[in-house]
Parts: structure tokens; sequence; C-alpha cells
């Protein structure tokens, strides 16, 4: 007599769970990459990341369907199922930060350490495109929002000559891999100098254009900052840790200890 085998069924869902999974993971990661390294433009990265995190959200659906149909059914798919729900939770890791930053932290994408007169932009302005977050100076509305947000965005008063202390400053910009664009004013004839730089985040190279201001003032040198993200209404802190980083290197840089705010 013939021995009756049961034959299980394979899920679908888990084996479509396990694809969008790694599809969105790959999607993801070369989109990341291609941003860094300014192979893709802002607006089109976060075109492909919302859909490399919409079918992983999807992934993550028929993962569930996925253990389900093993749970009632008995069906193939268990492992497929298991890892398709880690690739797709790790995927979506970064949005879950991203939300978690936005609900935290301000709508703001222009932060300055002077919210009366903020250092003022020459070469940004001119290469703003369409798209792109206008440069406003006017901070009345953003400045009770920053400085609940941000308290230790201020800036720096130091000891020495303009000139001495814009070589710190451009050794700073240099030490943090940022990009020089331009340098108006002259120390020593101009009370003011200012420096523009592009700062880029270090892991998705989200970008913000950088104003320091050095002010002569005699025996002292007082130097503010502001940092206005190119893109999106919500810098998610990203331009307050520009600053602060900046200037806490400043410090190291002029005299080896927190200066004077």
């Amino acid at each position: 007599m013939r021995k009756l085998r049961y034959e299980r069924r394979k899920s679908r869902s888990a084996i479509w769970s396990f694809r969008l999974a790694v599809f969105s993971a790959v999607l993801f990661l070369f989109s990341a990459l291609g941003h860094r390294f300014q192979a893709i433009e802002t607006p089109d990265f976060l075109i492909l990341a919302a859909l490399a995190g919409a079918l992983a959200l999807l992934a993550l659906l028929l993962a569930a369907k996925g253990f389900a149909n093993l749970w009632r059914n008995g069906d193939k798919g268990g492992t497929r199922s298991l890892w398709g729900s880690v690739i797709a939770l790790a995927v979506l890791a970064p949005f879950a930060w991203a939300a978690y930053e936005a609900f935290v932290t301000p709508p703001l994408h222009d932060i300055s350490t002077d919210l009366v007169t903020p250092p003022q932009f020459f070469r940004a302005v001119q290469q703003r495109k369409a798209g792109m977050n206008p440069i406003n100076d006017d901070v009345a509305q953003r400045a009770a929002m920053q400085m609940a947000a941000y308290p230790q965005v201020t800036g720096r008063r130091y000891e020495g000559s303009p000139d001495r202390i814009l070589e710190a400053v451009m050794a700073v910009i240099e030490a943090q891999g940022w990009t020089t664009t331009g340098r108006f004013g002259v120390p020593g004839e101009q009370v003011e100098t200012v420096v523009e730089a592009v700062a880029r985040s270090f892991l998705l190279g989200l970008t913000s254009d950088v104003a320091i201001r050095l002010t002569d003032e005699g025996e002292t040198t007082y130097v503010d900052m502001r940092s206005v993200s190119r893109f999106g209404n919500r810098d998610l802190g990203l331009n307050a840790r520009f600053i602060s980083d900046f200037m806490n290197t400043l410090d190291q840089q002029v005299n080896g200890a927190p200066a004077e705010g």
C-alpha cells in the first residue's frame, strides 16, 4: 500500500516578502551612496528613499501574512518571512529615526548664532536653484523656537586679531571636510569678514550652506555662524549640530579650551 505524502504549500507572501525586502534594501543603499557622493540630487534621492521605504513596508506586511499562513495552514516560508521582516525593518529604521527627530525638533532649516542680524550670504544666494529653500534674513518668526530648542548655539569671542582667528576658521573648515565657496572682506581693512562653505552630513550627505562671520572688536574677534539647509522644511537638528561641532572644534583650534560665549 502506498503511503500518502503531504506536500506543504509554499507561501507566496513569504517569497515576495523576501524579494521586496532585498530589493528595497539595495535601492535604499545605492540611492544613499549616490546621494552621499553627489551623483544623485537631493529631490531625486528623497523620491527613491520614499519608494524604498514603501517597498520595505509592503515586505513587512507580506512577512506577517507569511507567518499567518505558516501558523494556520502550515505553509512553507517561515525562513523567508523572517529574513524579509528583518531586512525590511533595517530599511525602515532610518525612517523611524527621522520621524522621531521630526517629532522632537522644531520645524526649522535656518539656524544662526545671531538672531538679530544673522551672517549674510553672498555666494549661496546666487547659487540657489528652483526647489531649494530661500535664504530669508527675517529671523523674528523663528527666533523663539531656536532659542528654546538650541540654547547651546551661540557665537564665540576670542582673544586675537581677525587674521589669526581666520586661519583657525579655515583650518577647522578643512578638518570638517567642508568645501569653501567664498571669502568676503579683508581682516584689518573691513570690520567684518565672512567665509562661506558647503557642509554635508557624514552618512547621507545632506547639504547646508554655511556662513561664518568674523567681527573685529579691536583686541578681540567675535565669531558668528549660520547654517541653512538647501532642501526640506525641517533639518532634524542637523544645522544646530553643524554649528555646535564647528564652534567646539574652533575653541580647541584657537586656545584648546572652551571660549567665552
